[in-house]
């Protein structure tokens, strides 16, 4: 879940558009241009959610000439209130909220506005003018533990946390899941910072974990500074959240990419074409995986594994059901299963915690409120972890 605790940043307001005339927003989507909102938790020059969320923002006013944008970037998370109330007096007819910490100011504001349509990022509640909506990475996390197990030699691999919220909490229990997949002592050793994008304490982090043996790193924080500092000792890793290969085109492997604008598209439209209103939101709920394309494994866009490191992926063996193959393709097998919406599932029982306990029992899929409440952590991971429960 994104964006906790973020409060140290700047607030400004960014107008990209002109403003709406009181007679186009009288008019809705039956006259002038639907004009949509944004509020984000830090700058769009973050490189990692908020960056994504802009570039998909532009890709859909690129996309839709009926549409036309604004954001306010650098919002803390306690200060949404005011900058709802702008927006709302700015003639905006959607809001989104792109931060978990948003939450209940949006569910307010929702309230205060009911005429005004809300849609938020991460979060699970909703009201008749209020949508909610995620793009997540579990999958692809998993996919980059087994590639991470793969290449390191040493079976200890590294991650740099953000805060220790369920979002987090699943995608690095994804990564350690899919590296015992391939090797069942693999551990994963997580260093908190506490900062969603803070690279200094991103590289300190880093740079610690390598001192004590991890040799593949994975990462949740906004910037490329672990990649940037994995690189510089010649250590592979997993970008997170847009391509992060020009920052280290010989060590990074493969990451996570989100395209936010198949679900900004996908609902501007039905907003648009009346489908959705101000009055039938309360059910609606993205929950892009794989498939569909709201997010993609890749170094880059189009290609998911480094061609560098295509060969040691090939040569690294695994067994499923019983039969040796290549990690490589066990992989590329996976991923056209979930792209698809085919059967598997990182989080598929029987799974027990790290302490022993049985969270996902045999034959069963963790729902998706599941995964929204996750506090568990999966068993290789070492390091504390606030809030985890022991029974």
């Amino acid at each position: 879940m994104k964006k906790l605790l973020m409060n140290t940043m700047s607030l400004s307001l960014v107008l990209l558009s002109t403003a709406v005339s009181p007679a186009a927003q009288a008019q809705g989507t039956a006259g002038g241009k639907l004009k949509a909102c944004f509020i984000y938790v830090g700058p769009v020059g973050d490189i990692g959610w908020s960056y994504a969320h802009d570039v998909a923002r532009k890709n859909a006013e690129k996309a839709l000439p009926w549409l036309e944008t604004k954001y306010v970037e650098s919002v803390p998370e306690g200060q949404a209130t005011p900058v709802i109330d702008r927006l709302v007096k700015d003639n905006c007819q959607v809001i989104f909220t792109t931060s978990f910490g948003f939450m209940d100011q949006t569910l307010d504001a929702a309230k205060k506005y009911p005429n005004v349509i809300f849609a938020h990022a991460s979060g699970f509640k909703r009201a008749p003018n209020m949508a909610t909506y995620m793009a997540d990475f579990y999958q692809l996390y998993y996919l980059n533990g087994m590639m991470a197990a793969a290449i390191s030699k040493t079976g200890k691999l590294g991650y740099v946390g953000a805060f220790p919220v369920p979002e987090v909490k699943r995608h690095m229990s994804a990564f350690a899941l899919g590296a015992r997949a391939v090797n069942p002592r693999a551990t994963v050793n997580v260093k908190w910072i506490n900062a969603w994008v803070d690279p200094n304490k991103a590289r300190e982090a880093a740079e610690a974990l390598i001192g004590e043996g991890a040799d593949a790193l994975a990462f949740t924080e906004d910037t490329a500074s672990v990649v940037q500092t994995a690189a510089a000792r010649k250590i592979p890793s997993f970008a997170h959240y847009s391509s992060m290969y020009k920052f280290a085109p010989d060590y990074v492997v493969s990451g996570q990419l989100v395209h936010w604008d198949k679900i900004y598209i996908d609902f501007l439209t039905k907003v648009h074409t009346g489908t959705y209103t101000a009055k039938n939101l309360q059910k609606v709920d993205y929950w892009n995986l794989m498939r569909g394309g709201g997010v993609e494994l890749g170094s880059q866009d189009g290609i998911a594994i480094n061609p560098k490191w295509v060969p040691a992926l090939k040569a690294a063996k695994m067994t499923v059901n019983g039969k040796q193959v290549s990690v490589y393709d066990r992989v590329m097998a996976l991923k056209a299963d979930m792209e698809k919406g085919g059967k598997f599932d990182p989080f598929t029982g029987p799974i027990k915690d790290r302490n022993g306990v049985t969270r996902v029992p045999s034959g069963k899929v963790m729902s998706v409120g599941d995964l929204n409440n996750m506090s568990w952590v999966a068993p290789g991971i070492v390091g504390q972890v606030a809030d985890e429960p022991k029974k």
